[in-house]
């Protein structure tokens, strides 16, 4: 084992140099963070600062850098060694940009950085070189479960990135709804008329590509491993099971139309003459084959008039229905409408609608379809009434605020999509009694329709066969911080199974998903994380000796990461690992950690502050800001050049979720006067990358107040933040307020201890 030795470089760049006393800095690092090497720079991120560094690694035997100058958000490319530990003392975006350049400011700026100094040497000397994973999984095929136009598009745009595909549809074909269309809506200018839905040409394109291998009539059997060595059996139409090795995973099962027939009061099934989109699309297509126009289907004529009734069982503030908007429905009925217009234009055509939604084409489409005649009216359709081989049309005319009715040989309802998710874990675990039996059979037919569906990846995970879901039943992927990933490591979603979508959003979605997805297997076979610590070597291990299986990390990990082996002690599967640190922050004794983040690297800094003792009226507040959007902003606050309070030492950590509250209790007892935890948003609109680290750590830290109380502290001496990525203009505002509370109170009496 290669001898430790220290180092740290002080940057005076970026005016680090003339704001601060560098040599007071560089006495700082030698005397109270004992580093064996200090060296300062005028510029260390330039070209003559890397290669000093370099020069240092390689001929002075360097194995411990603290790099004291910007944010270790900045300069990464400049500052990559990956062959050391290295830590970032924040000088620039954490000190003297967040103070003002007065001589009344000097002094605490200085004390301020020099504290940085020291904990950037304490963190380091705690930190060791992460091996990297060395269970990797090398197989760099792509799954993509479902064939329709988001599955097609994964497979496809991975193909042409150089990878194998292996394409499961459940059907017998390839094309889902899509193939179901006469018409699809514009994907470009002018957006004047219906397109060719395009499938037969995509699935002549699948069918030619050596890279792709397609199973059709066949669904996932079961699906066990990680990313880059997962193992697929592929239950296909003879009965016989095929096994494929599987790097990374696209879940593109599409969606269902929601079922008319909960909505009595519109008539579907009580005449022909009522449809929904997917019906019309129907009646289209055979029209269009037999060279005829579309016919009303009770008798056969062709049709004179038709009403489209939007948000049909959508947009349902009670609950009963679909709460949201499906997004596509208001360009499916515009298309539908020219089907008749463009056949006849004395067709009389209306949409009934309350608002009406274009995304991808701005309002050209529904100006072309207004230039063909078809007439759009603002309207609540209340019932629809069958009336020999016509219909009548009740509902409320917005424009005039007034009851009224239209007559229609046909009337065409839009239903919006339900996601094709799987089972639904989450509903499972939250009623054991009766899904314990629907999954293993034993439930009657309805306790398994509501709660059990098909499963469709039957994954070997201990949290459950399917991915978990967000709201609505779709899988569960948030927009804002984490397009297409699932809380299940190396698989990915797409399409209208992860968030309501038409056909060119849905491709769009395929296409960032295929390239997630290469990335998780290219990050695998290197023992490197996936996103948001893409590219991290460190991973999890666990001291069994201290272990007392009390199975929380297990539990709490948001990512089926842990399972338990044969003596039910945690067991890691370091491929599935996100590296948010969830099962250290739930560890009551402390016996999990990783080489680059653990207990101690965070409880050293906390303890290399300098803390003044009780009369100098210089309080110390500790600030566990999350990394993905707390530091970001308190990075872009010193950008703007925003001040706060020069008592708060701020260390980033990588979820609140990770957060221990042996740290709370180490800085209270050390002497800091106050704690601010800085984490993302949780809850329905939760913004945590981790998903559920926030909101784990939000939990946890609700029990702190009795620690606070038994230590004789006021509780308001810890607080807690919800913090987003862009609140840079605000955060400081919020720092200040909670340093002049802790300013209020009387000096921790624990200073000196």
């Amino acid at each position: 084992m290669a001898e430790t030795k220290t180092a740290a470089y002080i940057c005076k760049g970026c005016e680090i140099g003339t704001r601060l006393d560098t040599a007071a800095l560089v006495k700082a690092a030698t005397k109270s963070g004992k580093m064996n090497l200090v060296r300062e720079h005028d510029f260390l991120c330039s070209a003559e600062g890397v290669a000093m560094i370099k020069n240092d690694i390689d001929n002075e035997g360097v194995t411990h850098a603290a790099l004291c100058a910007c944010s270790r958000r900045a300069k990464t490319e400049a500052f990559n060694f990956p062959t050391i530990a290295m830590s970032r003392g924040n000088l620039r975006e954490g000190v003297i940009w967040i103070r003002p350049d007065t001589d009344e400011a000097r002094e605490t700026t200085q004390e301020m950085a020099e504290d940085y100094v020291r904990m950037a040497c304490a963190e380091v000397k705690a930190m060791t070189v992460p091996p990297g994973n060395q269970k990797t999984g090398s197989v760099k095929t792509l799954l993509v479960v479902g064939g329709g136009m988001s599955g097609m598009t994964s497979a496809l745009e991975s193909s042409k990135a150089g990878y194998k595909v292996v394409l499961v549809e459940k059907s017998g074909a390839l094309g889902g709804w899509a193939a179901k269309l006469h018409k699809r809506v514009p994907t470009r200018e002018p957006f004047k008329a219906p397109e060719d839905n395009g499938v037969a040409d995509m699935a002549a394109r699948i069918e030619a590509d050596s890279n792709i291998k397609v199973y059709l009539n066949a669904t996932i059997a079961k699906t066990d491993g990680a990313p880059g060595r997962f193992k697929v059996e592929i239950a296909v139409e003879s009965g016989a099971i095929a096994q494929e090795d599987i790097g990374a995973i696209i879940q593109a099962t599409g969606f269902t139309l929601y079922d008319a027939n909960k909505l009595p009061e519109f008539a579907y099934g009580k005449t022909p003459n009522v449809v929904d989109q997917a019906g019309l699309e129907a009646l289209a297509k055979a029209a269009a084959a037999e060279g005829k126009p579309i016919c009303r289907p009770s008798d056969g004529q062709p049709v004179k008039s038709v009403v489209f009734v939007q948000c049909v069982g959508q947009r349902d503030a009670s609950g009963t229905h679909l709460q949201y908007c499906s997004g596509f429905c208001c360009n499916t009925s515009i298309k539908q409408a020219m089907y008749f217009k463009d056949s006849n234009p004395d067709i009389d055509t209306v949409v009934l609608f309350t608002d009406l939604r274009t995304p991808g084409n701005g309002e050209d489409f529904y100006r072309a379809a207004q230039n063909k005649g078809v007439i759009f009216s603002k309207g609540v359709v209340s019932q629809v009434t069958p009336n020999g081989n016509s219909c009548t049309v009740k509902f409320k005319d917005l424009i005039l605020n007034e009851d009224t009715e239209a007559q229609a040989d046909l009337v065409v309802l839009a239903t919006g999509m339900v996601p094709v998710s799987g089972v639904n874990i989450d509903a499972v675990a939250a009623a054991p009694a009766e899904a314990e039996a629907a999954v293993e059979g034993e439930a009657p037919k309805e306790v398994i329709a509501t709660i059990a569906p098909e499963s469709i990846l039957n994954l070997t995970y201990r949290q459950g066969p399917d991915m978990p879901q967000f709201k609505h039943g779709f899988t569960d992927s948030h927009f804002i911080c984490f397009p297409y990933e699932t809380r299940r490591t190396g698989i990915y979603t797409a399409g209208p199974v992860r968030r309501p979508m038409d056909i060119l959003q849905a491709q769009e979605d395929a296409t960032g998903a295929a390239m997630k997805a290469i990335q998780a297997m290219e990050n695998a076979g290197l023992g490197k994380a996936a996103h948001p610590r893409a590219g991290d070597l460190s991973f999890p291990t666990v001291r069994l000796e201290g272990c007392t299986q009390c199975k929380r990390c297990t539990v709490e990990c948001p990512f089926g990461a842990i399972d338990e082996d044969e003596k039910r002690f945690p067991l890691f599967n370091e491929s599935r690992c996100r590296r948010c640190g969830t099962c250290m922050g739930a560890c009551p004794v402390r016996v999990i950690s990783f080489e680059n983040y653990s207990v101690n690297t965070v409880g050293a800094q906390i303890k290399a502050v300098d803390v003044p003792d009780e009369f100098s009226q210089k309080p110390r507040i500790l600030i566990l800001a999350c990394e993905n959007d707390a530091y970001p902003a308190l990075d872009m606050a010193g950008m703007n050049r925003h001040d706060y309070d020069p008592y708060v030492r701020v260390i980033p950590i990588r979820c609140l979720g990770s957060v221990n509250t042996i740290w709370i209790t180490d800085a209270l007892n050390g002497g800091y006067d106050g704690v601010m935890l800085m984490g993302c948003k949780h809850g329905e609109d939760y913004q945590c990358h981790f998903v559920k680290g926030s909101e784990l750590g939000r939990y946890r830290m609700s029990k702190v107040g009795d620690t606070l109380k038994g230590m004789n502290l006021e509780t308001d001496r810890v607080r807690d933040l919800e913090v987003a990525i862009t609140d840079m203009a605000t955060l400081p505002q919020k720092i200040n307020e909670y340093a002049a509370l802790i300013k209020s109170f009387p000096p921790s009496p624990f200073k000196g201890f």
